[in-house]
């Protein structure tokens, strides 16, 4: 269909201003209404330099015994995978080609022991992830570092007119990797140590990504032998997800490139680096896709605040689009809202839905959808 084909040049152009896969570099913090008018209401992702250069976190936590000692009678929720990837697509056995939409296996463990976890975690044996989207700083970390930040972004909060509904924080290391989804909400994240390589693509490139439903598992784990087994729910409920690995194997290329030509064939992604001490902005409803890069101490630390997007015209003009088919690659998504570990199907288009099937993790994820 060309029409959306010109589209997604087009949303390059008028967003952006240039077709390459550069974003927008600040070398320090815009005002509100600079914010606003240049980034926000364009909806226009941009890194910011030197914004965060005075929390006292940027010296104190990459390293690690300051953190063990901080939250020595902690208890956080640990994420367990056998390779890095949770709330991702996976095989759902072996031996079978289907795929399955699969969540990480969660424990509550004390900090200094989790921060060991993440520290030794290797692919084949099990890969651990400090991260729980629920607002998990305020209410697992804050007390504690609180004060080694700023409880808010303060120039994001003036131009958005209200303060995070969520702030969480991620501790991982190079294994972690977060799968292509999108995030209702406007994300400020900060990287303290470490860096955080994304990729990018607007809310108008949906059909490129192949959404559609796969039945829900989860990993669980077994201290005593090490293995994990892939778990599918009963009864059986469906999660959207991208279908799109934007980095398959040499051997998988071919057939992936073939399943999958509007992406791989298409625009070229954005995509941007988040060193230590810098800020991404990144509008609500883009797709992000996450990988990461660990500190001299073998970890990658990062915070980001969840502001509460406008459901506005553009909201409506998205679920217009998603809603045409294009070549059969989009399935019509069923939300998935999320209560502890209970769900239930709802519209897409209620925002008390929307808020609860997107802060699920990585249900951005990853890993980067994804809870309050």
């Amino acid at each position: 269909m060309k029409e959306i084909d010109s589209l997604w040049e087009e949303v390059r152009e008028l967003s952006l201003g240039t077709s390459s896969t550069a974003i927008d570099h600040l070398h320090s913090p815009p005002t509100p209404l600079h914010f606003l008018r240049n980034y926000v209401s364009p909806n226009k992702p941009c890194i910011i330099a030197n914004a965060i250069t005075h929390w006292p976190a940027l010296s104190l936590w990459p390293n690690l015994s300051y953190l063990s000692h901080s939250l020595c009678h902690s208890s956080v929720s640990l994420h367990l995978t056998p390779h890095g990837r949770a709330d991702s697509l996976v095989p759902s056995t072996p031996t079978h080609h289907s795929f399955c939409f699969a969540s990480a296996n969660v424990q509550q463990v004390p900090f200094p022991r989790a921060l060991d976890c993440v520290v030794n975690s290797r692919p084949g044996k099990f890969v651990a992830y400090l991260q729980q989207q629920n607002d998990c700083f305020r209410t697992e970390y804050s007390a504690a570092l609180g004060s080694d930040c700023d409880a808010h972004i303060g120039w994001a909060t003036e131009a958005l007119g209200c303060l995070p509904e969520a702030v969480n924080l991620w501790i991982g290391n190079r294994f972690s990797e977060t799968s292509f989804h999108k995030d209702h909400y406007e994300n400020l994240y900060a990287v303290v140590s470490g860096k955080k390589h994304f990729l990018l693509l607007p809310p108008t490139d949906v059909h490129r990504l192949y959404i559609r439903n796969y039945p829900a598992s989860q990993y669980s784990y077994s201290e005593e032998n090490g293995e994990f087994k892939l778990e599918m729910e009963d009864p059986v409920r469906y999660v959207p997800w991208c279908s799109v690995n934007p980095y398959p194997s040499p051997e998988a290329k071919e057939s992936e490139m073939a399943k999958f030509p509007l992406y791989f064939n298409g625009p070229k992604p954005f995509e941007c680096t988040v060193n230590a001490g810098e800020v991404l902005y990144l509008p609500s409803m883009w797709f992000h896709h996450v990988r990461q890069s660990s500190d001299d101490e073998g970890c990658t630390i990062a915070i980001n605040y969840w502001y509460d997007m406008q459901f506005d015209v553009k909201y409506a003009y998205f679920n217009f689009l998603q809603s045409i088919q294009y070549g059969s690659t989009l399935t019509q998504p069923k939300c998935e809202k999320y209560s502890g570990s209970h769900v239930s199907n709802c519209n897409l288009r209620d925002k008390s839905c929307t808020d609860a099937y997107l802060v699920h993790d990585n249900v951005d994820s990853n890993q980067d959808s994804e809870d309050k």
